[in-house]
């Protein structure tokens, strides 16, 4: 197998057959060299049966149909389990990502690389999307140690030996593009167009965006612990000035400070400060609990190929 495109659905049953569609033009010339894996992570609409339908009047395709909605990452980790392609392909199921655009992923692979990305020069999503992948960009630049010039899309080609090291990870906090940088430096990109999508809304908002952060912030790195310490490092130090100059000023000046209002403000900003202290430990010590209480990553319910397809 050439080529293996692991793509989690998510209320997209109507873009589904365009995408089969598009991926079998895309391929034309590979036939026989490629599968295309689509990830039912449980959506409620009709997605399901719509794969279903693709896998008799499209050979190459797989259905995997997971039990209970992991989100997409998790999603992407059972399809890349299920992935036999020399080559694995990654991207997202609305036609944002053109499958016209496949083989330039495939293609960049060198002997040298190991991850190719996407590289965008204009998205079409909202303006909070993009100052949100901004921030995780800056923020995976320090955690993860993230070149400035390689942006961390979710559409991207792996080499065969990256993606068995990747599902190793047994973790059900699951951030793929962590786990690559974790495994390898050998990463280049190449410039493709972004799109409208092609039906439906996007199933991403602010509060799922801000799991996705935290993820990269918690999972892969003690920075956040670290910025807590700091601050009240820092906070400990002007307090300690405060005192002082109250002390000199009572002394001094014979002058006693009223300080009723300024006490309140201190006592509840200080308080503050220790809840988001207490709340980075708590992330941590958490995720460790559910680590250690093996939840998985996904649970598949069913796998679904084409009859005359080996099934192995």
């Amino acid at each position: 197998m050439e080529l293996s495109i692991v793509v989690p659905v998510y209320r997209s049953a109507e873009c589904l057959m365009e995408l089969a569609t598009r991926v079998e033009q895309a391929l034309a010339g590979r036939a026989g060299s490629y599968e295309l894996i689509l990830v039912n992570d449980a959506s409620p609409d009709s997605s399901w049966q719509v794969i279903s339908t693709l896998i008799e009047t499209h050979p190459f395709v797989v259905g995997l149909n997971l039990r209970k909605n992991v989100g997409q990452d998790n999603a992407i980790m059972a399809g890349l389990h299920y992935a036999k392609g020399a080559t694995v392909i990654i991207m997202d199921d609305d036609l944002q990502h053109d499958p016209a655009d496949i083989p330039a992923l495939a293609d960049a692979m060198a002997p040298n690389v190991d991850v190719v990305y996407a590289a965008f020069d204009h998205k079409y999503q909202a303006w909070w999307k993009n100052l949100g992948s901004w921030f995780n960009d800056r923020v995976a630049m320090v955690v993860l140690g993230k070149p400035r010039d390689v942006y961390l899309s979710p559409f991207k080609a792996i080499r065969r030996d990256v993606v068995d090291e990747i599902v190793k990870y047994d973790g059900p906090f699951t951030y793929v593009d962590g786990i690559i940088f974790g495994i390898t430096s050998q990463i280049t990109q190449v410039p493709v167009s972004h799109h409208t999508r092609f039906a439906g809304e996007s199933n991403y908002n602010v509060l799922r965006s801000i799991k996705v952060w935290l993820k990269l912030a918690t999972g892969f790195s003690v920075i956040p612990l670290r910025i807590t310490m700091l601050i009240g490092g820092v906070i400990s130090f002007f307090s300690f000035l405060m005192a002082l100059f109250f002390v000199i000023q009572a002394l001094v000046l014979a002058k006693s400070p009223e300080g009723y209002p300024s006490l309140i403000v201190t006592v509840f900003f200080l308080g503050g400060i220790q809840l988001m202290g207490l709340g980075a430990v708590g992330e941590y010590v958490g995720r460790i609990f559910l680590t250690q209480n093996k939840l998985p990553q996904f649970t598949v319910k069913d796998v679904a190929r084409h009859p005359g397809r080996d099934g192995g």
